[in-house]
């Protein structure tokens, strides 16, 4: 059975397929790049077993382990006031044209002018996020995506500034609950980096979990705690004497003191 993984555009899933073609040479994986409407579709209608996912998704029947956040830009025309700003506020946007779903950034739909107003138009015919950039460099308006959507679709005629008060995207790793299959819990172990021997601890059956190896000091110290008792045990029993030593009080400290193991 073929096992997939699907990931969104901006999502690099290179060090995770290089380490599950190491791990599991008996299982070719399958990756491929899917559209963001459909980056949960795919799991439930099986094209994939596991997504590399932003958020949000419908999380109904999925689980899902967050992985990192990337922060948003603003996208805008290479001649734009942004290019002298190191960041933008998404007040200094307010007046901008979002070639985008408002609701994709509500920060900005809270302040924009054109959606205050009604004077909002009809979004340009575009098939791709290729196509909004370029829309982008014409000045017909803006974008705010996150910052490696910025950098794959980036051209020389556009520029693109860190936006401080838009929420951070979350990217986490999604499949069905009801499919976490051994080679599931194996990708879940490698994007969590553990190690080829522990990434499947976790699902081993009742009864084989590894026995934690005993220290090598211990075992030293419990022989040199064995021959201590053997030797204390050949020795002669001698006789206690009655009384002190002549010359020695209850609080003279012996003449052997000092030399116990150590030196103490």
């Amino acid at each position: 059975m073929t096992f997939s993984l699907a990931f969104v555009a901006g999502v690099t899933p290179t060090k995770w397929t290089r380490t599950w073609a190491d791990r599991r040479p008996d299982q070719p994986l399958e990756v491929f790049r899917t559209d963001p409407s459909e980056q949960d579709a795919v799991l439930r209608d099986g094209r994939a077993q596991v997504s590399l996912v932003r958020l949000p998704v419908d999380e109904t029947d999925l689980s899902l382990i967050a992985l990192y956040r990337e922060i948003p830009v603003v996208v805008a025309a290479k001649d734009h006031f942004i290019a002298d700003a190191d960041s933008v506020l998404v007040a200094d946007l307010a007046e901008e044209h979002l070639l985008q779903d408002p609701d994709d950034v509500p920060e900005w739909r809270l302040v924009a002018t054109e959606v205050k107003d009604g004077t909002r138009r009809p979004l340009p015919a575009m098939r791709d996020l290729d196509d909004a950039m370029a829309q982008v460099a014409a000045g017909v308006g803006i974008l705010i995506v996150p910052h490696s959507i910025a950098r794959l679709y980036g051209r020389k005629d556009v520029v693109s500034r860190p936006v401080e008060d838009v929420a951070e995207s979350q990217v986490s790793l999604a499949w069905l609950s009801r499919e976490t299959t051994e080679d599931v819990e194996e990708f879940i172990g490698i994007v969590r980096g553990r190690t080829k021997d522990s990434s499947r601890v976790d699902s081993l059956p009742a009864g084989t979990e590894k026995v934690k190896k005993e220290k090598k000091t211990d075992k030293a110290k419990a022989a040199a705690k064995a021959v201590r008792v053997a030797a204390a045990k050949s020795k002669p029993a001698v006789a206690k004497k009655a009384t002190s030593a002549p010359g020695r009080t209850r609080n003279t400290p012996s003449p052997r003191a000092g030399k116990r193991r150590g030196g103490r």
